[in-house]
């Protein structure tokens, strides 16, 4: 039994006796596709965790879940200067600064049509590509994570009056 290999040793053996005899562009697809993959697969994932949990006996009440939510304070706050050429996202104990142009690109993704997740993801890759700042103050991973869900609907919330 100790020297039989399972399915998956199998399968990265061969991979690995292939991958010298690939050129750059075939290694840079195999990358992109296994990166297409890892995304997919936490999709499956996301999806079954959300399926389990709509699947659950909900343990309160509607009365008693409107009750918790109003007490929790919001995650993220947005403020304008009084001239709105500035805006500040306040997060925990922390402020960070976005410009007009800046604030009108993120109420853009967050108003914009798509999921839930698909929102979230705008958000991350605009994070990503134009204020990686963010990830600093707020520790955020991937678009997987609930704070972007919170900071979509911190954005929806806000009302802009310079668009």
């Amino acid at each position: 039994m100790k020297g039989k290999k399972t399915g998956l040793q199998f399968l990265t053996d061969e991979l690995q006796s292939l991958i010298p005899r690939l050129d750059e562009e075939g290694l840079d697809f195999l990358i992109q596709q296994a990166k297409v993959h890892i995304y997919n697969m936490q999709v499956d994932e996301l999806n079954r965790e959300t399926i389990a949990a709509a699947a659950k006996p909900a343990a309160k009440s509607a009365a008693a879940k409107t009750a918790g939510t109003a007490k929790q304070k919001p995650v993220f706050t947005i403020k304008g200067t009084e001239s709105s050429s500035s805006f500040y996202l306040h997060y925990k104990n922390d402020d960070i600064m976005f410009t007009r142009n800046e604030m009108a690109h993120l109420l853009k993704i967050a108003n914009g049509p798509g999921t839930d997740l698909e929102i979230r993801e705008r958000l991350y890759n605009w994070f990503d590509r134009e204020r990686k700042d963010i990830f600093a103050l707020v520790n955020m991973k991937n678009q997987f994570d609930e704070r972007f869900k919170d900071l979509a609907a911190a954005l929806k919330k806000f009302k802009y009056s310079g668009r």
